[in-house]
């Protein structure tokens, strides 16, 4: 995975330039870019880092830019950036699913604090996603009967009982029960519960 970059989306180039100065004494890679749509066009979802984006700009405003952030896929972490005293603003930006907010002005590191915390925070949420698609592909490996098995196997049903359930043999649902176990990569139950969690987007 290639290194995180900061983002910088804002119409004031004095603005931009600032913030692209801090990054690179920092050692922070950065990119640049005058508006929204700009952005938008070189966007893409493999490339880790954060957002960080002005709430007031001509055309497409920063909110609406992060509106459009939550709807893709691997969304980066977006820090607002507000005026003195815009609270309602600060507060309608976390509502859309804005990870910070910075109001002008602030100190350079605060700045650049808040930008590595968002960076790893997009590093683990990326770990996340990487881990649960891995789950879903071992999943999709499973017959239509073994995924039966394995629902009741994390309900704590004994093999009997799944049997009985299924109307199928004990010796039938042992079989299932190990092909789960091996597909799934799970050396115990408890992973297997674990694992199921996961499928139905849970943290554990």
């Amino acid at each position: 995975m290639s290194d995180p970059t900061v983002f910088i989306v804002d119409d004031d180039a004095a603005v931009r330039h600032c913030m692209s100065v801090m990054c690179d004494l920092a050692g922070l890679r950065c990119e640049t870019f005058a508006d929204a749509e700009s952005f938008m066009a070189g966007y893409r979802p493999n490339r880790p880092g954060c957002l960080v984006v002005d709430q007031r700009m001509p055309g497409m405003s920063g909110l609406e830019l992060l509106d459009w952030m939550g709807r893709q896929d691997a969304p980066l972490p977006v820090i607002v950036i507000t005026g003195h005293g815009e609270v309602p603003v600060a507060v309608t930006a976390f509502r859309g699913g804005a990870w910070d907010f910075l109001e002008k002005p602030f100190p350079e590191t605060y700045f650049l604090e808040r930008v590595r915390a968002a960076f790893a925070h997009d590093a683990e949420s990326r770990q996340r996603a990487g881990e649960q698609a891995d789950v879903f592909a071992r999943y999709r490996r499973l017959s239509r009967r073994e995924r039966a098995v394995m629902e009741l196997l994390v309900q704590g049903l004994a093999n009997k009982l799944i049997a009985a359930e299924l109307d199928i043999g004990i010796r039938t649902v042992e079989s299932h029960r190990a092909n789960v176990l091996k597909k799934m990569g799970a050396p115990s139950l408890s992973e297997l519960t674990r694992l199921h969690l996961r499928l139905n987007g849970k943290d554990v």
